[in-house]
């Protein structure tokens, strides 16, 4: 596969409204009243779109107060304000969706693997810490399933906490390591049964290539939220993927309103199985990468 640039840009993506945290009955932060924007450049449709419908909204309300209000209690997140969760969080994670989808229609259609249809998609979010990305994907793709796969079992008591509060039905909460270790990488339930396994703020490439890698099925897709600069990454990572079954599909610019504006989504198509003996035993992917 080659590697394909997509770029973004403010102005077109998906939307914020005002209303959205309305019912927090905190001052709202302008932010939240802006148009934040992801379009993919080329062969994507600029028009591309994110929104969400007041339901929607509602239940990303109802997570953004569940996660300020537990983590008071616990360490979910190093961000305390809500303008920040939005546009660090929420909008963080959103902005990945349209190269995602746009890059799964390309491959499913290339590799004659649906023809392109998203519907009932299948994502596990490894290492899912708050349940980002993974629990604001499931509210603007309720149609998809969505495993959230944490270590912590203090954070996946937060987990199905907010799955319970946001009234999704499309979230199943998965408490084992991060590393996708024995339990969960080499078991039948678990290895090659998603569309796509993703990932945010994890592990360096290589290391969460194998912990993500084996949960994809052959013609799925594998995709990392990384920072604004993934090259070295990437690189060192290269070696790792191709042992796990994969390559690179498309490296996207994602702009961000965050502090570290512009990020990154890497993304890669697993092109053939993962042999048997990956994953690894816990903890020996990041002490010992490929």
């Amino acid at each position: 596969m080659s590697l394909c640039c997509c770029s973004a840009a403010a102005g077109r993506g998906f939307l914020l409204p005002s209303l959205l945290l309305s019912h927090l009955h905190r001052p709202r932060h302008p932010l939240l009243n802006l148009r934040s924007a992801t379009t993919v450049a080329s062969a994507a449709d600029p028009t591309a779109t994110v929104s969400l419908s007041t339901p929607q909204q509602r239940q990303v309300a109802v997570y953004v107060d569940a996660l300020l209000d537990w983590n008071q209690r616990m360490n979910l997140t190093a961000v305390t304000d809500e303008a920040e969760v939005m546009t660090r969080h929420v909008a963080d994670s959103l902005a990945v969706l349209p190269p995602l989808e746009r890059a799964y229609r390309a491959s499913s259609t290339t590799g004659g693997g649906g023809g392109g249809n998203i519907d009932g998609v299948s994502l596990i979010d490894v290492g899912s810490g708050a349940g980002l990305p993974g629990l604001i994907l499931a509210v603007a793709r309720p149609s998809w399933r969505f495993t959230l796969l944490e270590s912590m079992q203090k954070r996946c008591t937060f987990l199905e906490h907010a799955v319970e509060a946001m009234g999704l039905s499309n979230v199943n909460v998965v408490c084992d390591r991060a590393e996708v270790g024995q339990n969960v990488g080499q078991s039948p339930d678990y290895r090659e049964a998603y569309d796509i396994a993703a990932a945010r703020a994890v592990a360096e490439l290589k290391v969460l290539a194998e912990y993500c890698l084996p949960l994809v099925r052959v013609g799925g897709l594998f995709v990392a939220a990384k920072g604004h600069d993934p090259h070295e990454e990437i690189k060192n990572a290269k070696s790792a993927v191709q042992k796990l079954g994969a390559s690179m599909l498309e490296l996207c610019n994602v702009e961000s309103m965050g502090p570290h504006g512009q990020r990154t989504a890497v993304i890669y198509f697993k092109e053939r199985a993962t042999p048997r003996k990956y994953p690894r035993l816990p903890g020996t992917p990041s002490k010992m990468p490929l």
